[in-house]
């Protein structure tokens, strides 16, 4: 069976805090689609937090091919930005950008103190985010005469088709989307379909 599902979460997550010997960690969890997105929102965040030591993060983008990027924003290596991406594994989210947010309260916490307190920092903003999953989905473009409308519609209605946009005239176009577990019999479906005309489109 193809999975086709992922989880990733619906808006950004409510700003949360954890405290430990002084220092102050502002966990936030934000949905991505892009690395443009990640630039803007630590822009914003900086803007918001501007007397803030370090803004440690960590983003996964994509769903088959997965980018993944940690930043320890000057934290000793690997104390800050992997522990952060250790919960986005462990909620199983991706398109995701978390970000923890240090003010430096005098006493070193150290290797292992960092680690953990950025771990929390991040557990605590998922847990304060809403996580939805959503399908894979792939695109067609079905084209037919205006007489074999309700015929089309009525596949689309069977099959849990979602119609993104049409254009009517005596000739008619659909874009679709179709769950990928789905895709190859419902273009099957169309194809067979004389003289409706099915193609895959771009996603």
């Amino acid at each position: 069976m193809i999975d086709d599902v992922y989880k990733t979460i619906e808006k950004p997550s409510i700003e949360t805090l954890f405290k430990e010997k002084g220092s102050k960690f502002f966990g936030y969890a934000f949905p991505i689609s892009s690395e443009e997105d990640v630039k803007i929102i630590l822009e914003n965040l900086k803007n918001q937090h501007h007397t803030a030591r370090h803004f440690c993060y960590a983003y996964q983008l994509g769903i088959l091919e997965k980018r993944v990027r940690v930043n320890d924003d000057g934290e000793p290596s690997n104390s800050a930005g992997m522990p952060i991406y250790g919960q986005i594994q462990a909620f199983e989210l991706t398109n995701i950008l978390v970000v923890s947010v240090r003010y430096f309260g005098g006493t070193k916490l150290g290797v292992g103190g960092l680690m953990s307190a950025y771990k929390v920092s991040a557990q605590q903003a998922l847990e304060a985010s809403k996580i939805i999953e959503k399908t894979i989905d792939e695109y067609f473009q079905v084209s037919f005469n205006y007489d074999l409308m309700n015929k089309v519609l009525r596949i689309i209605k069977e099959h849990d088709v979602i119609l993104i946009n049409q254009k009517l005239d005596i000739k008619c176009e659909y874009e679709i989307a179709v769950r990928k577990k789905d895709a190859f019999k419902v273009f099957q479906i169309f194809n067979e379909m004389y003289p409706i005309s099915i193609k895959k489109l771009e996603s």
